[in-house]
């Protein structure tokens, strides 16, 4: 895992660097990189991972499996703030922890497992029944297929695979729509998200690297709307920036619901690109992402992870086919808010018509089974190490 769980990289001192099963030379994705490292190369079947700014949802798709972001507050997160924070009950913005798979059906058991109350806090007076999938015949889902966002592009690999999804949906009879006025606006929305973010992320910076951040802010151009400058200025709201933030968030949440009135499910990419090669830069804000050879800032890629955390809506990473270079390429399947069985019905469905999980074809370690395995070994924790596992030593 990363320092803090903060990054789409797994690595740390401690443990070194976990690579991706299917390449070596790139990351798994993270902050649960490990996790999916790990069910990838057959460690076992069921893992867990937390996830704020995809970092379920990315390994997921880095390394070919399955993951899910439950809606917000639907499975208690107590024991996921790293040390030396007490395993005491935490109301955290944004983050969640989910299930991750070899399988879609395996996540919605794993999911049964975890969702619910706190029996510490809301558990005391309430009992979670989640509703059921809305449909089980692919057929009669209505689905909205996005592969374009305003302030990045899509890569020609996820492109692909989402596209592959889309096709799958059509043959199977679906309705499948590539627009909708319903849609919240992605600029505002990637927007927010990023507000919200990192308005937590540095909360616990020393004061003195907290004040440097306030005077860069300070000296950012008015007119610099850029996803750099809400960055920034993200990173020094107060209080009352941070109420304004959250109550365009309701609206959002509002927009959303309207949407999920006439449409079941979003399809769309959870990162513009598969898996990228190791960058371990300490300066996250130098870092750069390659989308089909134009560079852009490496947090920009943040924001179709950012599409469903910011309205806390569910969303289920799956597998979507190959890139040219043999990467796996993932696409998430965002649901209505607490309806997270719809979302995991139609990965079921998908999985049935376009193939799931398939193990890397190197790299695994000898001994190793592959597929789905007899008995129901779990990955605990928000990653997963080991030398077999593709993880280099420090």
């Amino acid at each position: 895992m990363p320092l803090g769980l903060q990054d789409l990289q797994s690595f740390n001192e401690i443990y070194g660097t976990t690579n991706n099963p299917w390449d070596h030379g790139r990351t798994p994705g993270g902050s649960s990189g490990g996790s999916a490292a790990a069910l990838a190369c057959g460690f076992g079947t069921l893992s867990i991972g937390s996830d704020i700014a995809g970092s379920l949802r990315t390994p997921a798709h880095f390394c070919g499996v399955y993951g899910h972001k439950p809606t917000l507050g639907l499975a208690a997160n107590r024991g996921m703030v790293p040390p030396p924070a007490p395993a005491l009950p935490v109301d955290l913005d944004l983050a969640v922890v989910g299930p991750m798979a070899r399988t879609a059906r395996d996540l919605t058991l794993l999911l049964d497992v975890m969702a619910g109350p706190d029996p510490l806090t809301l558990g005391v007076a309430h009992d979670l029944t989640l509703p059921p999938a809305r449909h089980e015949r692919l057929r009669d889902f209505r689905v909205l297929v996005l592969d374009e966002h305003p302030l990045i592009p899509t890569g020609s690999a996820v492109r692909a695979g989402v596209n592959r999804v889309a096709d799958a949906l059509v043959a199977g009879g679906a309705r499948v729509e590539r627009r909708s006025p319903l849609l919240p606006d992605l600029t505002e929305a990637a927007t927010l998200y990023t507000q919200l973010l990192f308005s937590g992320s540095v909360a616990r910076f020393p004061v003195g690297a907290y004040e440097q951040l306030r005077t860069r802010a300070a000296g950012l151009s008015a007119d610099d709307q850029s996803l750099g400058a809400t960055r920034l200025r993200g990173m020094v709201f107060s209080h009352r920036d941070w109420v304004e933030a959250n109550n365009r968030r309701e609206l959002h949440r509002h927009g959303w619901r309207q949407l999920f009135a006439e449409f079941d499910a979003v399809a769309c990419p959870i990162t513009p690109t598969p898996a990228f090669p190791h960058d371990h830069d300490p300066n996250l804000l130098e870092r750069r992402i390659d989308i089909d050879g134009v560079e852009y800032p490496y947090f920009d890629q943040l924001v179709w992870a950012g599409l469903a955390t910011m309205p806390g809506l569910p969303a289920t990473a799956i597998p979507a086919g190959r890139s040219p270079e043999g990467l796996p390429v993932g696409v998430q399947l965002i649901g209505p808010a607490f309806e997270d069985r719809t979302p995991l019905r139609l990965a079921e469905l998908l999985e049935q018509k376009i193939g799931g999980f398939q193990a890397p074809k190197e790299g695994v370690p000898p001994g190793v089974r592959r597929g789905r395995g007899a008995d129901y070994a779990i990955t605990i924790g928000f990653a997963a190490g080991g030398r077999a596992a593709g993880v280099s030593p420090p």
